[in-house]
Order: C-alpha cells, then sequence, then structure tokens
C-alpha cells in the first residue's frame, strides 16, 4: 500500500470510527440540554454523510490495497467486520424511524463495536 493509500485509507477509517465515538456522545447530552427530535434527525443526516463518505473512502482504498494483504491471516476478520459494521450501519440508517429509541442506542452500540473490531483487526495485519 503506499503512503497515499494509507493516509486516505487511515483518514476514512479515523472519520467513521472517530464520529461513532464522538456522535455517541454528544447525542447524550443533546438530549439532556432539551434537543428536539428534529435537531437529533439533522444532527444524524449530517453524519451520516460525513461518515458514508468516510465509509466508502476506506472500503475504496482498502480494496485497491487488498492484493498487498491477500496472505495476512487477520484479513479475513477485517473483511467480516467491515462487512458487518457496514451492514448494521446501513439496516440502522434505513429503519431508524421504525425503530424504539432502545433498539437505535443497541445498533448504535453494535456498530461501534463492529468498527473498533476492525482496527483491532488492521492493526494485526
Amino acid at each position: 500500500m503506499t503512503g497515499v493509500l494509507r493516509f486516505f485509507h487511515l483518514l476514512g477509517a479515523m472519520v467513521w470510527v472517530g464520529g461513532l465515538i464522538t456522535l455517541g456522545a454528544l447525542v447524550p447530552a443533546l438530549r439532556k440540554a432539551g434537543a428536539d427530535r428534529s435537531m437529533l434527525q439533522a444532527v444524524a443526516r449530517q453524519f451520516g454523510r460525513v461518515s458514508w463518505t468516510a465509509f466508502g473512502l476506506s472500503v475504496l482504498t482498502g480494496g485497491w490495497a487488498l492484493v498487498d494483504y491477500l496472505d495476512a491471516p487477520g484479513l479475513p476478520w477485517k473483511l467480516g467486520t467491515v462487512a458487518l459494521a457496514g451492514g448494521l450501519a446501513l439496516w440502522h440508517q434505513l429503519g431508524a424511524r421504525d425503530q424504539s429509541p432502545r433498539t437505535r442506542g443497541i445498533l448504535q452500540g453494535l456498530i461501534l463495536a463492529a468498527s473498533l473490531g476492525i482496527v483491532a483487526a488492521a492493526v494485526n495485519l
């Protein structure tokens, strides 16, 4: 993986995972401060735009560099956690309006856990 490719891959991953952590910390504070549902929805929509762009950047650059890691024993774990995190995020985003706050919270926690799993797998490549 070239330095430029690695830079954009890591940039996308940092925005994705860092955004999840930041949003997880901000939403409860916004609720406590009295933010109404429309404000939280606006925050979620903007986060979705940024985070899906970052996720896409990571997937694109990771796919481009995949050939360098085909023999890495941790590659199936990383690819599996990427698919899991992306699938959970898509399920959450497409169904958020019909999900209870509890279900949304559980999904958000699972997305974060899967995303941290991606980071752990990447460290071991």
